[in-house]
């Protein structure tokens, strides 16, 4: 199982903003896409291939505004060049080098995103001292995952977040393979 990672920021809970993967699972399970409540300016904070998902089908839904932020270059994106050129190609702006800072709301209503404009010094990941906003009426988060381990079994040994295992794919529970 997997929990979404946060934002490192104070999330409050606001109507629109969620995680994409629930988004996304919600779009796959409902039975017209019409079903799915969609924003007419979405925020999409990450670069991976669930962003670029997300991003898309925001678009396909009827969303007016559709833009991904991601904190580094294209280049150090998740999700490939490919994948970035099909979500540009359906209407999504994507732009580099914005790292979340504070999410905005008035009276209870998501109003956007205030991001911090980043950049690389000596290869470390730095923020310039200058700040955008960019309007939303929906936020979707897509900055990784994590695992949780929760009834599989046991306990499965983590390396680096991640599941280790044995070259076939065994795990140090014997009823868990990946």
């Amino acid at each position: 199982m997997t929990g979404v990672n946060a934002l490192g920021l104070t999330e409050p809970s606001l109507p629109g903003v969620r995680d994409a993967v629930e988004f996304i699972a919600e779009l796959r399970q409902a039975a017209h896409p019409s079903e799915v409540v969609i924003g007419r300016s979405v925020v999409v904070i990450g670069g991976g291939m669930t962003a670029i998902d997300a991003s898309v089908q925001s678009r396909l839904l009827g969303a007016q505004q559709v833009t991904m932020l991601y904190r580094r270059g294209p280049e150090a994106m998740g999700a490939s060049n490919d994948e970035q050129n099909w979500a540009k190609k359906n209407g999504v702006q994507i732009r580099h080098w914005a790292a979340p800072k504070r999410i905005l709301s008035s009276g209870g209503a998501l109003q956007g995103v205030e991001f911090a404009a980043t950049r690389l010094d000596d290869g470390k990941l730095v923020e310039s001292g200058e700040t955008f906003t960019v309007q939303a009426d929906m936020v979707l988060k897509a900055i990784g995952q994590a695992l949780v381990i929760d009834g599989a079994g046991g306990s499965v040994a983590l390396t680096g977040g991640r599941i280790k295992t044995d070259a076939d794919g065994r795990t140090s529970n014997p009823k868990v393979w990946a």
